[in-house]
């Protein structure tokens, strides 16, 4: 079956965000009008799509009563493209009958461009996809050209349906939301990871053996546009580690952690900041018991930086995986958004860091977000989080304390202001502990700058006094020394890798 370049283009898709082609429609349908009770049939689909496609390509598949399973696998060309011009990339999703509007309950799988073929029934589905009937009615392939080259993208898609008596799906079991944890204390997590059932290659309980190597207390699954993941970690969790679900929203304008929502809750990603719709769905995550987080901001693969500001979000993400450049430019970014409330009060916008790990080297809990919580709990965690009671390692082996005191017997520590009057003496003690090298520095980040770097000593402590009229804030970094050993940073002009780094401590009576 052929289908031409341009068939049918919808004038308000996905209720009004990313554009759609929506491909004339497969049939099963029998010329007799019987319905087959047994066997297999295959429909083959071929066509191109042109440069400038839009985001998402529809292929609508009518599928009769009595089917077991659905299959679908696909390909597409990859012509030699210029240095510098995107080649071929074209990811793949299904929708059954009940619809593919935005945030619908249609939705039934996505694995992005990390598989070429699937497979749906009532028992059991392939990672990324949810197992369930295969109910009669208009089920949507959904095609994501991610990016097309100038030559266009040939695309090849074969639906097979098999026929028979459905099972049974298999009520899903999900992680709880407590651990047994040690009461109020600081518990090491890592929250953006990704499995077999997005586009990484370690399996759940690959994930659970690394997070406990790391000696993380907590971890959130965070698959790309898919829930599927939910309900693979049985057996896995225990009083030593609790995991939560997620989800990374992989939009073409960035990507947000979608952070312990409800088993279940699928987002959608089907929009570009242009729709006006990521409001309407950071609501729904926080509904959804979750928090919004922005996801590496800069970085560098396409569609990966964020361009949806941060007036919905509740935590940035401004170190993921290995220390980069693009984490230097999160960080001041996130920096630059503190002065305002730091002098005037009102909401402020903590950091955390997470690995991002997808596959062998990437290290779980490299790096990993320390939070102060009244338990080891879904509730007391995010709660952590979102009050920026928080600081980020690059691994276990590093341990803080970080805090200010006034004359009269006041304290604040990481996330909390410390009320004094604008020209009191105030002291920031920091004690870091398990600086992985020697030569690692530690300095203390102010509103006015860098106001303090000093090497790491032997003790690990480190005390300064200033006063609320000078930093309205004060957060500490501790970092291995430049590459290359110089400090030009080996001719990048960059300091050397973080090792830790908190969120602020605020200083003085905020105008409110």
């Amino acid at each position: 079956m052929h289908r031409r370049d341009v068939l049918k283009m919808t004038a308000t898709a996905i209720a009004g965000a990313a554009s759609v082609l929506t491909l004339e429609g497969v049939s099963f349908a029998r010329a007799d009008g019987s319905a087959r009770t047994a066997g297999e049939e295959t429909r083959h689909v071929t066509g191109r799509l042109p440069a400038g496609a839009p985001d998402f390509v529809h292929l609508p598949v009518e599928v009769p009563s009595g089917v077991r399973e659905i299959a679908v696998s696909y390909t597409y060309d990859r012509p030699a493209v210029p240095s510098g011009t995107p080649g071929n990339a074209c990811d793949i999703g299904v929708f059954d009958e009940r619809g593919t509007e935005l945030g619908g309950a249609g939705f039934r799988g996505w694995s992005g461009g990390a598989r070429t073929e699937f497979a749906i029934s009532a028992e059991r589905a392939t990672p990324g996809y949810l197992p369930g009937p295969v109910r009669p009615g208009t089920w949507h392939i959904a095609l994501g050209p991610y990016t097309v080259a100038p030559q266009g993208m040939a695309y090849d898609v074969t639906v097979t349906l098999r026929y028979g008596a459905p099972g049974l799906t298999p009520a899903p079991v999900y992680p709880p939301r407590r651990a047994r944890g040690r009461g109020r204390a600081w518990y090491r997590g890592d929250n953006h990871l990704h499995s077999v059932h997005s586009d990484g290659l370690r399996t759940p309980a690959e994930i659970a053996a690394a997070a406990r190597a790391a000696g993380l207390d907590w971890i959130t699954t965070t698959e790309h546009n898919t829930t599927s993941s939910h309900a693979a970690w049985q057996g896995l969790w225990g009083d030593d580690l609790l995991i939560l679900t997620g989800e990374e929203i992989t939009t073409r304008n960035g990507h947000v952690l979608a952070l312990g929502t409800a088993p279940g809750t699928f987002l959608d990603w089907r929009y570009r900041a242009r729709d006006h719709a990521f409001g309407r769905i950071a609501r729904t995550v926080r509904r959804a018991g979750g928090l919004v987080v922005p996801a590496h901001p800069y970085g560098t693969c396409v569609g990966c930086n964020w361009k949806f500001g941060y007036e919905d979000a509740d935590v940035v993400e401004v170190w993921n995986g290995l220390w980069t450049p693009d984490d230097e430019m999160a960080v001041a970014t996130w920096d630059a958004m503190l002065a305002a409330p730091a002098r005037e009060g009102g909401a402020w916008l903590p950091a955390m860091g997470n690995s991002d790990a997808h596959r062998e080297p990437q290290v779980v809990g490299l790096p990993q977000t320390v939070v102060l919580a009244d338990d080891l709990s879904h509730d007391a965690l995010l709660a952590g989080l979102r009050a920026g009671r928080s600081w980020i390692a690059e691994s276990s082996a590093v341990a803080l304390t970080f805090g200010a005191t006034d004359g009269r017997g006041g304290h604040a520590g990481i996330g909390e202001r410390l009320r004094v009057g604008p020209d009191a003496e105030v002291t920031v003690r920091l004690d870091v502990r398990g600086a992985p090298v020697t030569g690692c520095t530690v300095s203390f980040v102010t509103d006015q700058g860098v106001l303090l770097t000093t090497p790491v000593p032997a003790d690990g402590r480190v005390e300064w006094h200033t006063t609320a009229a000078r930093s309205a804030y004060v957060r500490a970094e501790v970092r291995r020394p430049p590459a290359g050993g110089g400090g030009d940073g080996g001719g990048s002009g960059l300091p050397g890798a973080m090792v830790a780094l908190t969120n602020p401590v605020f200083l003085g009576r905020a105008v409110d």
